[in-house]
Parts: C-alpha cells; structure tokens; sequence
C-alpha cells in the first residue's frame, strides 16, 4: 500500500529511466509503454519532459538516454567514501594477483559496482560503475546478505524470486539460506559460475567505523584459470589483507571539507 506522500508520477518517471539497459539502450515510444505498463500518451509526456531536461535524445522515433543521466548516480557517489578508500587498494591487489576486482554494496535485492579494477573481460555483459546483478547469485552479494539482521534476511527469503541464471545457479530458498549460513560461518563467500557461466568469485565484507558491514570485495576469475580449492588458496589471503587495510582505511577517513 502506497503512503500518502507517494508522488505517483515521479515513480513512473524513474521507471522510463530504468527501462533503458545494455540490453535495449534504444526504444521506441511504444516499447517504453510496454515495459513501463503506461499509456502511448504518458509515455510520451515522460519522454519528452525527459528529452527537455537534457536527459533523453530522440531521432523523431527511437529514445536513448544521455550521458546526463550519469548525474543522478555521481550525486549519490561523490558522498561516498567508501569507493575513494577502497581505490588503491584494488589497484594493488589487482597487480599482486592479475585478475579483476570489484566493490559493490546492497541496494534492495541488487548488489551495485562502486568501484572496479579490470583485468581482462571474462563475462559476456560489460561491468560498469552502478551496474546490478541479483545478490543471491554472486559472492559479493552473499557476503552482504550474511551480514544482515535475522529478520532482514528473512523477509529477504520470503520475497527473493531466484531466477537461474545458469545451471549451477541456487536453485531454492532453502539451499540459499544454507549457504549464507556457512557464508556467516567461514567469513567469505564463493561462487562457481552461478550468474555467468565460466566464471568463478570469491568476496569477503569491508566494514565501516562502527564495525557494520559497508560493503564486500571480490576476485572475479575465469573458470578455466583456477578452480574453487585454488581461489580459496591463492586469493582469499590477500583478499583479507586487502579488506582489512580497506577497514583500517575507512576506520580514520574523514571527507574533505568544501569551501566556497
């Protein structure tokens, strides 16, 4: 049940926004109805009010969004602190293990990427800042959901659709909750080509000054490279070294002061 202050037209305005992925970063008015569920004629007021605040360009038939966009997520990470720690220290542990590095946070049922040092590319779909993928189905996503309080996560388990995604990927709610309890357990998290096939991860939590989990970091690898016992061998060390240094880092950084 909606609240009274919910401004309907604004949900549906982001929900335009949202309609534009890597999958279909061009669409027609009519394609916008479709996936947004509204009429041809709010679809275009939408559009157009978009296309007048400089954050849609249109040929007359096909919509794409403009780089414009990229303001409304800067805003939320010009205020973090979290990816400007965490930089240099993917940076080097990216160079001492020669494979990709992430940091992402909970967002809802999504992890989102806030900071990424690459290596080579290893999955089909291109990773950017502010890109989500399901958390059950990734490393850094169970470290997170691990991390949340018992009644969190349990209202977790009773909404999660748990799509899959490839064939190894979890399958029920009771095999997920299993998992995030030996996540709990052993402190890190491994998956084995559950979101994309041929690629394996394992992540391990970054907290904040309070001890709160703020966010997980992970080493992304092809499959053929390392299998599982490997991974656990060769990057979860340094990765723990890296998330602890991160910690420390996060523990004494204080954001700059701005002056006019």
């Amino acid at each position: 049940m909606r609240q009274p202050h919910h401004v309907q037209s604004l949900e549906r305005g982001l929900a335009v926004i949202r309609a534009f992925d890597a999958t279909h970063p061009e669409l027609t008015l009519s394609e916008v109805a479709r996936i947004c569920d509204l009429t041809r004629a709010a679809a275009r007021r939408f559009l157009l009010t978009l296309a007048d605040l400089g954050y849609v360009r249109t040929d007359g038939r096909l919509f794409r969004l403009t780089p414009r966009v990229l303001e409304l997520g800067y805003a939320f990470l010009a205020g973090q602190s979290l990816p400007e720690v965490a930089a240099p220290h993917l940076e080097r542990l990216v160079s001492q293990v020669h494979e990709s590095s992430s940091l992402s946070i909970l967002d809802g049922d999504d992890i989102v990427y806030v900071a990424r040092v690459p290596t080579s590319r290893i999955m089909t779909v291109s990773i950017n800042l502010g890109t989500r993928f399901p958390a059950y189905a990734t490393s850094m996503g169970r470290v997170l959901l691990a991390a949340l309080p018992d009644e969190e996560l349990e209202a977790y388990a009773a909404r999660v659709r748990l799509d899959r995604l490839t064939g190894r990927t979890v399958a029920t709610v009771a095999a997920l909750r299993a998992e995030l309890d030996r996540v709990r357990a052993q402190g890190y998290a491994v998956v084995d080509q559950e979101l994309e096939q041929g690629l394996r991860a394992i992540a391990v939590p970054i907290h904040d000054r309070t001890g709160a989990v703020a966010g997980a970091v992970n080493v992304s690898v092809h499959a053929a490279r390392a299998t599982v016992e490997a991974m656990r061998r060769r990057f979860l060390p340094p990765l723990l070294v890296t998330a602890a240094a991160i910690d420390d880092d996060l523990r004494f950084h204080v954001h700059p002061v701005a002056h006019a």
